[in-house]
C-alpha cells in the first residue's frame, strides 16, 4: 500500500504528490517572479541576496543551485564564483528551468541547466564546494533524501544553505494567516489566473518544518555547525550547514 504524505493540506499518495506539485509550477512559472515580487513586496530579492552573502564563494567554486527554477540564485552566484567558477541550475520542473534558462540567454549567459530530482541527484560524489535549494525542500515528498543528496555531492568542507518559509514570530501570526489564506490566493487569481496554486502555496508553507526542526533535520543527515537566520520576523528563514 503507498504511503501518504501531505500536499498542502491534503493527503494524498507518496507516489503522487511530485506530479501536483508539477502542475502546481507549470502553471505559475510564466508568472512566478511577476508574483515573487508581489507577494513580497520584493523582499525575496533581499533574502536571495542574503543568501549569497552567507555562502562564501571565492572565484573558481563550484555551486549546484538545486529547485532553482527562475535563476534568481544562480544568476547572483555566477557574480561570486566568476569565469572560473561553475554554476549549475537544476530543477525538476521543465516550465521553470526553461524560464531560468531563457533569461540567462537574454542576459548573455549561457551556463548549464539540468532537470533532475533533489531527491535523486545525478552528480558524483564531493564534487560542488556550495549547495543552495531556495524556496523548494518543502515541495520535496522526501525531505531527508533530498538533504542526504545534497551533502552527498559537496566537497569535505563545503556548505549547504536551505533558504525557506518559516515559522513567523508569534504575535504576527494572525496578520500573516490573514495575508496567506486570504489575500495571497486572490493576487494569484486576479494576476496568475491560479487561485488554487498559491492557495497550495500558503498551506505548504504552514506544513514545512520550523526553524529549530529543519536544523535538526540537517544535523540527522550528517551536517554539521548548522546555524538559521531569521529574515523579516522569521516569515523566511536561512540555514547554513557543513560536511565533514
Amino acid at each position: 500500500m503507498d504511503k501518504t504524505t501531505h500536499f498542502g493540506y491534503q493527503e494524498v499518495a507518496e507516489s503522487e504528490k511530485a506530479a501536483k506539485v508539477a502542475e502546481v509550477f507549470h502553471s505559475v512559472a510564466t508568472r512566478y517572479d511577476l508574483m515573487n515580487d508581489l507577494m513580497s513586496a520584493g523582499l525575496h530579492r533581499l533574502w536571495k541576496r542574503f543568501a549569497v552573502a552567507q555562502a562564501g564563494l571565492r572565484p573558481g567554486m563550484k555551486v549546484l543551485d538545486v529547485a532553482g527554477g527562475t535563476a534568481d540564485l544562480t544568476r547572483l552566484f555566477l557574480k561570486e564564483v566568476g569565469d572560473s567558477g561553475t554554476v549549475l541550475l537544476t530543477d525538476i520542473n521543465f516550465s521553470m528551468l526553461r524560464e531560468g534558462r531563457d533569461r540567462m540567454l537574454n542576459e548573455g549567459r549561457t551556463p548549464p541547466a539540468v532537470q533532475c530530482d533533489g531527491e535523486r541527484l545525478p552528480f558524483p560524489d564531493n564534487h560542488f564546494d556550495c549547495v543552495s535549494v531556495a524556496f523548494g525542500l518543502r515541495n520535496m515528498t522526501h525531505k531527508d533524501q533530498a538533504l542526504a543528496e545534497m551533502r552527498r555531492v559537496l566537497k569535505p568542507g563545503g556548505r549547504l544553505l536551505v533558504l525557506e518559509f518559516s515559522r513567523v514570530w508569534k504575535p504576527l501570526e494572525p496578520a500573516y494567516d490573514l495575508y496567506s489564506f486570504k489575500l495571497l490566493p486572490l493576487i494569484g487569481e486576479v494576476v496568475a489566473q491560479d487561485r488554487d496554486s498559491y492557495q497550495y502555496l500558503a498551506e505548504s508553507i504552514r506544513m514545512h518544518p520550523g526553524q529549530e526542526e529543519l536544523k535538526a533535520m540537517m544535523e540527522a543527515a550528517g551536517f554539521v555547525r548548522v546555524r538559521y537566520h531569521n529574515l523579516t520576523a522569521g516569515v523566511v528563514a536561512l540555514h547554513k550547514g557543513f560536511k565533514i
